[in-house]
């Protein structure tokens, strides 16, 4: 169907209203047109859904697209009705409707009224379907959101992998526009593959979204402080934050409503009529925000949505691209921030590790390229582009200072040496260690692993000693990421050298480390680590005077200076400058019990502080929390004064162990005393108590880590963790 460009314009016109066609829309419809195969690759925003609307109202028959989302096609079939006089031009052929409903369907595309009919694979496969679609004429197929094809694409279905058969059987000869927003190398590949359109024309649109820009910060206890902070400082603007699991979502979302945030949650625990509810109420600007899990947005048609937060790391540089992608649509301002922290990556790897290897394989392989993106000092940008096999000039190309790193270099140091010795030793272990046990091999800390293969006697043991633990994480993944060592699949987190690893030991050269990467890698002492606020630093100086303070008032006490108060608590107050104590009652890890007992001199400290160096005191945010979790925590105290074992308690609330230690560290670092001495008895004998009783009171610090490394892994997590909370019940509180 040849047409002419006049006649083509005529149509955009007459039937979208545009004058002009963008990018390569123009060139993909009149191949459609031209019934040949077609696959177009063009980002979120760039026009896809039209490359296949407009031929298929200039053709003669039905087109069929093949949509994964009954939402997204719903969306689709309203916009298309509402360009034509006819209500028959779009219809949706899925398991939602009634019989007299497909009926009415079956009639319009019988009658040729119908030009777009929407279906979900499973669809194609009704037998009375496909024999009624055989009967009629069809335009061509379209098979939208191509990548789910793939198992290397983000959003794989199985249903998709067969969708060659079922359109054999529609009819001889049918032509295929295959369509997606994102797709490597190797997914393209796939498709073109998967549905036989190896005589396919391939339409690939820049990825690059100009306007967006990328930052990712690291994730802190805070973490929700953080986000009402950004979200504040955009009133009024509409937003999309994504959270991995259900659960989250709706913390945060009454979190951010119970701070002033026009919020609602979603995801596809909520029935259909909530979710439309929540949906709506966000494209009518009804609500500034939307906390959802990634089941929200395909389709998602809204232009203005100036910021898109990630409260987790995606799984896939796809999801996160796609998603990324509902920012800015309109061509204005989209901030895309990720909050990272290498705890939830190895998370998503554990909750991988019960699936089949293939699948882990490529599970890991892709969620090993976002923790790439996140700890790069690259320009961002040009590192997605790459991602997607476009070329990127990080200094002229368009929207080169769009990112974090472009705009605020980190700084790097040669690292050659090291890298040579951590190969080395991964090396001669005989590659038989996962990360922690090298890092603790090149430190010079053994453990029963270590001896047992009896490490701790070879020549290389401790050759790392001069560097810390969390320098040598850091080395490790940016090894890792630079394709030098790679992870095992089988056993999951072993490492082995790749070959480019072996030639790198033949022939060192220069290894450029980026610096600033504080991701915290010790996931049992959250607590601890909390406050290690993102985005705000604390005042150096304050936080030296608070620590010597503390000191003082310890040693006047005979107690541990943490038992006054934890590090977390001091950098808070060195940020926030409390004077009064009302104020310290907002600081983190002070309840009343703290207060009352410590809190005098450290307020007399920081006023005179503040007041001598003029400081501007933080008009700063104090999260007001929901309510939910006091329940939580009566529900704890009540129960412990009952004397109820700890795992019956923790059952009860649908906890495990360490989630509801967690609740307790909570409880007791606020100031309240539990009595858990009837537990521990239980779990220890007198002299471990006695053991771990004197070591907590010679410490400096009530890390969990150095206690375990103290104790040579005499003790587990949860038995120290425990003796801490008796010990602070005791001592301090």
């Amino acid at each position: 169907m040849s047409l002419t460009n006049t006649d083509l314009h005529s149509s955009l016109k007459k039937y979208f209203g545009f004058s002009k066609f963008k990018g390569l829309q123009e060139d993909v419809i009149q191949n459609v047109l031209d019934d040949k195969d077609t696959f177009v690759i063009m980002p979120t925003g760039g026009g896809k859904s039209l490359c296949y609307q407009l031929p298929a109202i200039m053709k003669e028959g039905t087109a069929i697209v093949v949509s994964p989302l009954i939402a997204l096609m719903k969306n689709q079939v309203d916009a298309i009705r509402g360009i034509s006089e006819q209500n028959g031009i779009a219809h949706v052929l899925n398991s939602s409707l009634t019989k007299t409903e497909v009926r009415q369907v079956m009639e319009d595309i019988s009658n040729g009224v119908t030009k777009l009919l929407y279906v979900a694979p499973e669809s194609l496969t009704k037998e009375e379907y496909v024999d009624f679609l055989r009967s009629v004429k069809l335009s061509f197929v379209a098979v939208d959101e191509a990548h789910c094809i793939s198992e290397w694409g983000h959003d794989f279905r199985p249903e998709y992998r067969n969708l060659k058969g079922i359109i054999n059987r529609l009819g001889e000869g049918i032509p295929i526009i295959g369509l997606t927003a994102t797709a490597t190398p190797k997914v393209q590949e796939d498709i073109i593959k998967n549905l036989g359109m190896n005589d396919a024309l391939v339409y690939k649109a820049s990825f690059n979204r100009p306007n967006l820009f990328y930052e990712v910060r690291p994730k802190t206890q805070n973490v929700d402080a953080d986000i009402i902070r950004f979200v504040k400082q955009n009133q009024g603007k509409s937003g999309i934050i994504y959270c991995l699991s259900r659960k989250r979502v709706e913390e945060l979302a009454q979190v951010l409503q119970v701070n002033g945030v026009s919020a609602v949650p979603y995801h596809a625990g909520f029935d259909a009529k909530t979710r439309a509810k929540y949906q709506d109420m966000f494209l009518m600007e009804e609500v500034d925000v939307v906390v959802a899990t990634i089941a929200f947005g395909m389709g998602i048609d809204k232009p203005d949505v100036r910021f898109v937060i990630h409260h987790d790391i995606p799984k896939s540089i796809e999801s996160y691209y796609q998603e990324t992608g509902r920012a800015g649509r309109d061509g204005g301002e989209g901030h895309c921030l990720a909050f990272y922290s290498y705890k939830d990556v190895e998370k998503l790897e554990k909750f991988m590790s019960g699936k089949p290897v293939a699948e882990q394989e490529i599970g890991n392989a892709l969620l090993q390229e976002i923790v790439a993106y996140a700890e790069t000092s690259m320009s961002r940008r040009k590192f997605i582009l790459h991602y997607f096999g476009e070329e990127f000039d990080e200094v002229d190309g368009e929207g080169a200072d769009m990112d974090d790193n472009s705009r605020n270099p980190k700084p790097k140091e040669e690292a050659k040496d090291e890298v040579v010795k951590l190969l080395s030793v991964v090396r001669d272990t005989k590659e038989k260690f996962k990360t922690k046990e090298i890092v603790r091999i090149l430190v010079g800390k053994t453990n029963a692993m270590i001896s047992s293969h009896k490490t701790d006697e070879k020549e290389f043991f401790g050759i790392g000693a001069e560097k810390d633990k969390s320098y040598w994480m850091a080395l490790v993944r940016q090894v890792l990421v630079a394709g030098l060592l790679k992870k095992e699949i089988e056993r999951y987190g072993i490492l082995h050298l790749t070959k480019a690893g072996e030639d790198y030991l033949e022939n060192p050269e220069s290894f450029m480390m980026t610096k600033d990467h504080v991701y915290s890698e010790d996931t049992n002492d959250a607590v601890t680590q909390a406050g290690k606020s993102g985005g705000a630093s604390a005042d150096d100086n304050l936080l030296k005077l608070l620590k010597d303070l503390r000191k003082n008032e310890a040693r006047k006490r005979e107690v541990p200076p943490f038992v006054v108060f934890q590090d977390p608590s001091l950098e808070d107050m060195s940020l926030k400058y409390p004077i009064t104590m009302d104020e310290l009652l907002n600081i983190q890890g002070v309840g009343e019990g703290k207060a009352k007992k410590y809190g005098q001199p450290f307020i007399d400290l920081i006023t005179k502080y503040v007041e001598e160096n003029e400081i501007i005191r933080p008009d700063d945010l104090v999260v007001k929390s929901t309510g939910a979790n006091s329940g939580l925590k009566l529900y704890v105290i009540q129960s412990i004064d009952r004397k109820l074992p700890l795992d019956d308690i923790a059952s009860a609330k649908g906890l495990e162990l360490p989630e509801l230690i967690k609740e307790m560290e909570q409880i007791v670092f606020s100031g309240t005393k539990l009595n858990i001495g009837y537990w521990i008895d239980e779990i220890l004998d007198e002299d471990q108590q006695e053991e771990i009783h004197d070591y907590f009171l010679e410490a400096d610090t009530d890390s969990i880590t150095k206690a375990i490394e103290e104790f040579d892994g005499d003790y587990d997590d949860d038995e120290l963790r425990l003796y801490r909370l008796k010990f602070i019940s005791e001592v301090a509180n």
